[in-house]
């Protein structure tokens, strides 16, 4: 991302931060695209009003900074990997069937951060660039 638009984006995070921090419950583990053959494995975090008010709010500051919307619907989630070489594993796609409705406890979100996403051969590397409290619960 150029620097202007990089600039523009960490600008925008204080007024997307307009909720108050909030708990939600972890909950079921899937796969994007889909089980069957996944390329990111993640935990759910269904059923959070102030989750979804968060996205929506992202996605109307980034718009609103000429990007275009996102096309697919939210689903609130956690990532928890990325799988290297996506195909069929039909252990793995049992194993996230096992655990759709599972629960692993909650978690407290306090800030929203804008990542930096670098993948590599030997995986991915994160780098958090911009974090943003949410406003006191």
């Amino acid at each position: 991302m150029e620097e202007t638009r990089l600039a523009d984006v960490v600008a925008a995070l204080p007024h997307v931060a307009t909720v108050s921090a909030f708990e939600v419950e972890i909950r079921g583990l899937g796969a994007f695209p889909n089980p069957g053959r996944p390329r990111v494995l993640w935990a759910g975090a269904p059923g959070s009003p102030a989750f979804t008010r968060l996205a929506e709010g992202v996605d109307r500051a980034l718009v609103a900074l000429g990007f275009p919307p996102e096309g697919r619907e939210f689903t609130p989630h956690v990532t928890l990997g990325r799988v290297r070489e996506p195909r069929r594993n039909d252990a793995l796609t049992e194993a996230l069937e096992a655990a759709a409705a599972r629960s692993f406890g909650t978690l407290q979100v306090q800030r929203v951060s804008l990542m930096r996403s670098d993948l590599s051969p030997s995986g991915a590397r994160y780098t958090e660039l911009a974090p943003v409290p949410l406003l006191p619960a």
